[in-house]
């Protein structure tokens, strides 16, 4: 007997599309066969206009498969990538499903491509789509700082991924977007000599567009210059970025005992006033990394520059000691902000609720990934904070930063720390200029909008791990039992 639907189609002269059969070999889950299931349900459905609602309901309940391909896919390998981003080594990840569409994310610059590969046995058999759910089950494998490097990188992958399924761009699944393009802010260059490090502003402003700059002038600056900091002699203040027991750079701020005399107070000061002189007040100019000093330094070294009217002093002290930023900012005009180390949205809400900072900071390959940090910028909006985000990689990780950005209302501006490294644009493709003057151009394609350069990353492998997706067993299976409660 035929169906109401047919005999509608009859007094066309029409025949309701059939499906074809699989091609030999092919899964039927597979991303061809799916799309030749959406082609002809397409089709079956520009038959129902002429329908009864009756007729519409009885042929779509009883022919059309229910199971959309989102709902279908299961995750089937992780595998990465460690690209070299100037010095810095990035790891980028790629997860694979059964219908050949993949999702990138990235390991948080300097942080080790195995946080990520040790969620891989977590993540297998699971649907991508279901981000949050799979986010919950691995949320508890990453820590503060570059130890949340695994869990974020997957998460970054996983609305790429999503945005693939539903082919949309991956602010779309965040709620939208409130902006095309993302404000960037870059580091002041260094320079050999003044002339050379007022000539690299110049370029900054005049030919790259920037229109947010940042600068560090730290105590590296007085290393070796008589009388500019006490306790000077005990440490090497010149190696901040050391991580050895006992050394300087390994040395929480307040457990230095170093302390700025008025002449070392004077000479970073020059610095900053050096750098105003040059950019002017239209430009908004940030600051960081000053040294490992306590908070009373702080206080000292942020009234000795409040005349030049920054857009804030970063991590003065390490994140966590809330109390002690507050009594910071409470003696100081100029906004404060720290949060790049700080992982979930928990330790934020507590610098927010305390008023210990003007502006929060985080770093979305540390804080927990795209959703997470939407979340960290809304709860900061509600209490009256803005967010800025630091960032220091691939454009992968880039990309998630800007989808991000887009979706937050209250987002300030977003850190690009690779204007210098000449071929990181080339790492991936894209459909729209990814920066133009000085911001970044939100893309329109799905997911996070890229596609790596295959063979202009495989040029820019770490040299000592220089496989690319090479695949690998070794992080199949779960070999331990993580959960929390009894």
């Amino acid at each position: 007997m035929k169906t109401p639907s047919e005999k509608l189609l009859e007094k066309f002269g029409a025949k309701e599309p059939q499906i074809q059969p699989a091609v030999p070999g092919e899964k039927e889950n597979g991303r061809r066969g799916f799309l030749k299931k959406s082609a002809m349900g397409g089709m079956m459905l520009g038959g129902f206009m002429f329908s009864s609602i009756e007729d519409t309901l009885a042929q779509s309940t009883s022919k059309v498969n229910r199971n959309s391909a989102p709902n279908d896919l299961k995750i089937t390998d992780m595998r990465y990538a460690v690209v070299m981003n100037g010095h810095a080594r990035c790891p980028v990840i790629r997860i694979d499903t059964n219908q050949g569409i993949y999702g990138l994310g990235e390991v948080r610059d300097g942080a080790s491509y195995r946080y990520a590969m040790f969620l891989k046995s977590r993540i297998l058999g699971m649907n991508p789509c279901s981000v949050e759910l799979i986010f919950r089950r691995i949320k508890q494998f990453g820590f503060h700082g570059r130890q949340a490097g695994g869990v974020c990188a997957v998460e970054m992958a996983l609305w790429d991924l999503a945005g693939k399924a539903y082919n949309v761009p991956a602010y779309q699944l965040l709620g939208g977007k409130f902006r095309d393009r993302v404000r960037l802010y870059a580091d002041t260059p260094q320079g050999n000599n003044e002339a050379e490090f007022v000539a690299r502003i110049q370029k900054r402003l005049n030919e790259e567009g920037f229109t947010f700059m940042k600068m560090d002038f730290g105590i590296e600056l007085l290393k070796g210059v008589k009388d500019t900091a006490a306790n000077s002699n005990f440490w090497d203040i010149g190696r901040q970025w050391t991580n050895e027991p006992m050394s300087y750079g390994g040395t929480e701020h307040q457990l230095t005992q170093i302390q700025l005399t008025d002449k070392g107070l004077e000479i970073l000061a020059n610095r900053v006033a050096l750098v105003r002189e040059k950019m002017g007040y239209d430009i908004p100019l940030a600051s960081d990394h000053y040294g490992h000093f306590d908070h009373n330094n702080a206080i000292r070294l942020g009234k000795a520059v409040e005349k030049y009217r920054l857009a804030w002093l970063e991590d003065m002290i390490p994140w966590k000691f809330t109390e002690q930023w507050k009594t910071i900012s409470d003696a100081i005009e100029t906004p404060t902000t720290t949060g790049e180390d700080i992982y979930l949205k928990e330790e934020f809400i507590k610098l927010i609720d305390a008023r210990a900072v003007d502006i929060v900071h985080p770093d979305l390959a540390s804080s927990g990934g795209l959703l997470e940090t939407k979340k960290i910028g809304d709860y900061a909006e509600e209490k009256g904070v803005a967010m800025a985000m630091h960032f220091a990689g691939t454009p992968v990780s880039f990309m998630a930063n800007v989808h991000c950005a887009a979706a937050t209302h209250n987002f300030m501006a977003l850190e690009h720390h690779s204007v210098d490294v000449d071929y990181w644009m080339s790492l991936v493709k894209t459909k729209k200029p990814m920066v133009e003057k000085g911001f970044a151009i939100v893309p329109d394609s799905p997911g996070l909008g890229i596609e790596l350069n295959e063979e202009v990353v495989k040029k820019h492998l770490d040299p000592e791990n220089s496989a690319y997706f090479a695949p690998s067993t070794d992080w199949d299976k779960d070999r331990s039992w993580d959960r929390l409660w009894s």
